[in-house]
């Protein structure tokens, strides 16, 4: 069976080191409110977006210019009738150099097609991790007017 974890990559002329670096500054690229600690080993920290999402993510990994992971620890999401159902799941991100180019891959494992979240969670990560992510990773800038269509990842 296919692994449906939702997924997105994209590839960028920084080096991995460069794309590592960017990762810690969560508060830079994920739209809303970033508390604790986001750029080690065994940090937590609290993410909250208006009334609509707050989750603690421990990191689980942290391997420079290679791989960062968080597992959600506590999750509560106001728009869907599973509110923690977020809880016991991970994100990775995986950091590989081909051809001169840095590609990035993201994977929240657990977030699938059978989940509740899946529809909106995807058109919200897409959107964080294509255009907010992706702009701070290449101009060092956050992304003007996040988050205003109320996409809810």
């Amino acid at each position: 069976m296919k692994n449906q974890d939702l997924t997105f990559s994209f590839t960028v002329d920084e080096t991995p080191d460069q794309v590592f670096a960017a990762l810690g500054q969560v508060s830079a690229w994920w739209p809303g409110e970033i508390e604790g600690d986001t750029d080690r080993l065994g940090g937590e920290f609290t993410y909250r977006y208006k009334d609509m999402h707050r989750s603690t993510q421990k990191i689980t990994a942290w391997e420079p210019g290679k791989r960062a992971a968080w597992h959600v620890t506590e999750s509560h999401l106001s728009f869907i009738e599973d509110k923690d159902e977020w809880t016991g799941t991970d994100m990775e991100f995986e950091i590989t150099r081909k051809g001169g180019k840095t590609e990035l891959r993201f994977t929240h494992r657990g977030l699938t097609p059978k989940v509740e979240c899946y529809g909106a969670c995807s058109e919200g990560w897409g959107y964080i991790i294509n255009e907010c992510l992706l702009a701070f990773i290449t101009s060092g800038k956050r992304v003007a007017g996040v988050m205003e269509s109320g996409k809810a990842a």
